[in-house]
């Protein structure tokens, strides 16, 4: 049977993820807690308040991710207890309360000086910082990453590629390789709450990136398209309920 094995969220936008044993659904949004902060990108103030507050004024280029800025990917970020604290090699080196944005910001400058300034973290809780931008249309907000799938393109390379590369929220096993494509436009269950399963992931340079680390040691996107003529890894959902998935519910299709 098809279930969870790993299931995951990104407190910031196109940072680190943090794994979880339950993820809450929310129709039409997405999963709580994903992707509710992000670092803005050489916005002055007001244009990186704009965007904090107007999902459809938003663009990729305004905010730090791992594509732009790689050596982000050293730092482990974990949003708990109403703090976000940071990791570097698995030891703490900086814990804040979220109410102490500026100082959040000035560390990771301090941290990473050469990062665009200025950069300020942002937090929108009715509008995460998904890569969609309009919100009246909020989609693609849920990946599902499918184990096998990664494990065949892994095969034929002959290089072990880690599954956390991929950056997917749901890791599912006992599914066969690629099948998920199958679901395209249609609507699947984990633990009975129902999903639109809305097209394939393309994936990016981000993917290129050793685990914790800036470097990277393969062009992901060159080899997927080389092997099977295309650049995609996992498919995005759209929820249609309410809910909870946990590690271990069986997924129906």
């Amino acid at each position: 049977m098809t279930s969870v094995a790993f299931a995951y969220l990104s407190p910031i936008k196109s940072l680190s993820f943090q794994s979880a044993q339950t993820l809450i659904i929310k129709k039409d949004i997405g999963i709580e807690e994903d992707r509710i902060f992000a670092f803005s990108r050489g916005l002055n103030e007001v244009d990186a308040k704009r965007i904090e507050k107007e999902p459809s004024d938003r663009e990729l280029i305004h905010f730090l991710t791992l594509k732009n800025s790689p050596s982000l990917n050293k730092y482990d970020f974990k949003f708990e207890n109403q703090s976000i604290t940071i990791f570097k090699e698995n030891k703490e080196i900086a814990s804040y309360s979220i109410y102490d944005k500026e100082n959040i910001s000035k560390k990771l400058q301090k941290l990473e000086p050469d990062l665009p300034i200025p950069t300020y973290l942002l937090k929108n809780q009715i509008f995460p910082f998904y890569d969609t931008t309009n919100s009246s249309n909020v989609s693609n907000t849920i990946s599902l990453i499918n184990l096998n799938s990664v494990k065949d393109f892994s095969n034929k390379i002959n290089k072990d590629v880690e599954f956390e590369r991929f950056r997917g929220n749901i890791y599912v096993k006992n599914l066969d390789a690629f099948e998920e494509r199958k679901w395209i436009n249609k609507v699947i269950s984990i633990n009975k709450i129902q999903f639109k399963v809305l097209k394939n992931i393309p994936r990016c340079s981000a993917t290129n990136l050793k685990i914790n680390s800036s470097e990277t040691d393969i062009n992901l996107p060159n080899m997927l398209r080389k092997i099977y003529g295309n650049i995609d890894m996992g498919i995005y959902l759209a929820p249609l309920e309410n809910g909870q998935v946990k590690v271990g519910d069986n997924v129906n299709f």
